[in-house]
């Protein structure tokens, strides 16, 4: 399994934590402790253009997490599409989705995560008085950089990443180790647009209007996310493409 993170744009940070394994079993369980509902898990997603390979993924889909190397391609755009854009400073009840900027070091896992439970439809599925409710609460009047200090100043969050690091498959990187992949979650709002969510951005990019009936694994949604990404690197002559997708819908039985 791979680890994260080649992590991008962070600022100097506060903390360092061990890197998360892209395991859908270790991201269930560290999302369960902080009080996600346990009708709801990450699945591997094998393809994002068979159908039959699809159509075996639990549906609803919420949120796609796509985990992937960082290579010259990906940043030379990332920088450009960032260059003219302001520093995101949304907050209060009126904001679309809730943007977290990364300011751990090797936790983009993490943020992609709470990106994932934390807007659309996934959100209702969290347990009430759970660390991960009071996170979202607080985090809604805050601006970024009081959200980053929020995230910062848990002790619960830090101590429940760290033992969900340790039960990956893979060794266990140390501490101070840069590795070179990297999270960016997709998630579909409850106003229906779809969001790349990265920590590691100027702030929450929206790349599109999804319809009712699409999730995260329609033909839409993939087309506007991880498809589009994926593509652009393939058309920018990126050799190395590798890459990983879970999905966040209703567990199996």
């Amino acid at each position: 399994m791979a680890t994260e993170s080649a992590d991008v744009d962070v600022p100097k940070p506060k903390k360092r934590f061990i890197p998360l394994e892209n395991n859908p079993e270790v991201m269930t369980t560290l999302l369960h402790r902080l009080g996600l509902a346990p009708q709801l898990s990450w699945t591997d997603v094998y393809s994002i253009t068979d159908p039959d390979l699809i159509a075996f993924l639990p549906r609803p889909s919420f949120a796609l997490l796509l985990v992937f190397p960082v290579n010259e391609i990906y940043t030379k755009f990332r920088q450009e599409e960032d260059a003219d854009k302001p520093e995101y400073s949304g907050f209060g009840a009126g904001e679309e989705v809730i943007w977290f900027k990364q300011t751990i070091q090797n936790a983009c896992g993490l943020y992609g995560l709470l990106h994932a439970v934390g807007n659309g439809a996934a959100r209702a599925q969290i347990t009430r008085g759970s660390e991960l409710d009071d996170i979202f609460s607080r985090a809604v009047n805050l601006d970024p950089r009081k959200r980053s200090d929020l995230l910062n100043d848990s002790s619960a969050l830090e101590q429940a990443h760290q033992e969900a690091a340790n039960r990956g498959d893979s060794a266990v990187p140390n501490i101070e180790d840069e590795v070179e992949l990297h999270y960016v979650c997709f998630v579909k709002s409850t106003q229906g647009h779809l969001w790349e969510m990265d920590g590691g951005r100027k702030g929450p990019i929206c790349r599109g209007k999804l319809g009712p009936e699409d999730d995260m694994l329609s033909e839409a949604a993939l087309d506007l996310g991880p498809r589009a990404f994926l593509k652009r690197e393939e058309a920018a002559g990126g050799g190395d493409l590798r890459f990983g997708i879970v999905s966040l819908g209703q567990s199996f039985d």
